[in-house]
């Protein structure tokens, strides 16, 4: 890191060091011993609540020949069942609401681009909790009060942006309400009102560094300092990125709409070692993703959370889809931490046997000489086998004489990295679909062929 994090320590708001024990809340000071005896009682109380007021959770613990009363220690969750995306559809809208209308505060929803929306509720204690994890994750991504948070995740039915401003709020920050689009105004305020932190999806953070390129604008020389990225996954590849052209911290967050929005997890600036997950309010487990088991800390699968503190729409062992392993606290003990995710379980293709990620893809691309980070991947299918393409933007100015060899050199990188054959197409610079939120990588067209 450069000149911005000397200004800042100049400034006496340096990004990095430990988070002083004054500054820690309540739940951060616990010991491990303490939050194990808080989450069990918060467990329990969660259960009943659920199995009390929500006919699905009824229906689905009596099924499987449970009550919330054989929950007499952490290990016993894992005979409760799960709950899924499909649930909070077939429940639409309010189904899962486990207090009165009247009670619920405010309502989000996902965008519901494969199906019906997943709807969710707060009642003002759920507000309330939600501003503190995430003023929780903005300290320790090493955000301190007085900071002017500028805030690209779009507002509305989506939980990122309000999530993001009412804890940055609460952190004692000052917001810069962006939202998402509007990308060369946003380049402007960023260098007009000298922010020094940006909450924003790493797909659309890419798209502001090429927009203050293209206005000639040194993106090392903004008063930036550290980003928060999330809602999407991304590899450590796209954080140096990142970090190499913006000359700012670059750490992540995690949270879906589900369990609360962004603020389940976060990334600690001084350790960027996975993301400690904020345990007294959201229980995680890691289960294989095919047999449901649950898994011991250290081995990979599918990320469950059970919310401990919710009460508008409590979740009893939602699945993720997200694949992960706990690992033991470092810089927030005594919390677990989760791997950063770079897969899911339904972002993975099976090509021709060969499991790929789109992570992988991005880490290949990331190295490549001549190509900028934006890339999708396109499935057809050829006669009676599926095919895939992957379509890469050029650098701007980059000939059309060097793309052959960017395109074989990512073709070998898959090849000899993941194990599959794929064509390579390199495109024109902004010539692929920019997006203001998540990006969608992976376009099928198999149905179409």
């Amino acid at each position: 890191m450069g000149s911005n994090l000397m200004a800042t320590a100049a400034a006496g708001q340096r990004l990095g060091p430990p988070l002083p024990g004054e500054l820690r809340d309540t739940g951060e000071r616990l010991s491990r011993e303490e939050l194990r005896e808080q989450q069990l009682t918060r467990l329990r109380a969660t259960l009943r609540h659920a199995y009390d007021n929500v006919e699905l959770y009824r229906r689905k613990f009596d099924a499987a020949g449970v009550r919330p009363e054989d929950c007499r220690t952490l290990e016993d969750l894992a005979r409760f069942p799960f709950t899924t995306k499909a649930d909070l559809r077939d429940t639409y809208p309010f189904g899962m609401f486990a207090v009165p209308m009247a009670d619920v505060r405010r309502v989000h929803a996902s965008s519901g681009t494969t199906g019906r929306p997943t709807v969710v509720g707060y009642t003002d204690n759920d507000l309330s909790m939600w501003a503190d994890v995430f003023a929780r994750s903005l300290r320790a991504a090493g955000v301190r009060p007085g900071h002017k948070v500028h805030n690209s995740y779009g507002y509305g039915l989506f939980t990122g942006g309000l999530g993001a401003h009412y804890g940055a709020e609460r952190a004692g920050c000052t917001v810069i309400p962006a939202s998402g689009g509007m990308t060369a105004r946003q380049v402007q305020i960023i260098q007009d009102f000298q922010p020094e932190v940006i909450l924003v999806t790493p797909s659309y953070m890419l798209t502001l560094l090429d927009e203050f390129e293209r206005q000639g604008i040194d993106p090392r020389s903004t008063s930036l300092q550290v980003g928060i990225f999330g809602a999407e996954p991304w590899t450590e590849a796209m954080r140096r990125e990142i970090e190499e052209r913006m000359d700012i911290h670059a750490v992540d967050i995690y949270g879906l709409s589900e369990v609360i929005g962004p603020g389940v997890a976060q990334e600690c600036v001084e350790t960027k070692d996975g993301l400690h997950i904020w345990e007294d309010h959201f229980f995680p487990e890691v289960v294989d993703p095919i047999t449901g088991e649950a898994l011991p800390d250290g081995e990979e699968g599918e990320l469950t959370f059970t919310s401990l503190t919710k009460e508008a729409l409590p979740v009893i062992r939602y699945r993720t889809r997200d694949l992960t392993r706990l690992l033991p606290g470092t810089a927030r003990a005594p919390f677990r931490r989760m791997q950063k995710v770079t897969g899911r379980c339904d972002d993975m293709i099976i090509l021709r046997g060969v499991n790929v990620f789109p992570s992988q893809i991005e880490e290949i691309v990331l190295r490549t000489p001549g190509v900028a980070p934006h890339f999708q991947l396109e499935l057809s299918r050829r006669g009676r086998m599926d095919h895939l393409t992957v379509r890469v933007e050029a650098r701007p100015g980059v000939g059309a004489d060097r793309r052959p060899a960017a395109a074989a050199e990512i073709a070998k990188g898959v090849k000899d990295g993941v194990g599959v054959s794929v064509s390579v197409d390199i495109v024109d610079p902004e010539t692929l679909m920019r997006s203001i939120g998540k990006i969608k990588r992976i376009v099928d067209n198999r149905d179409r062929d």
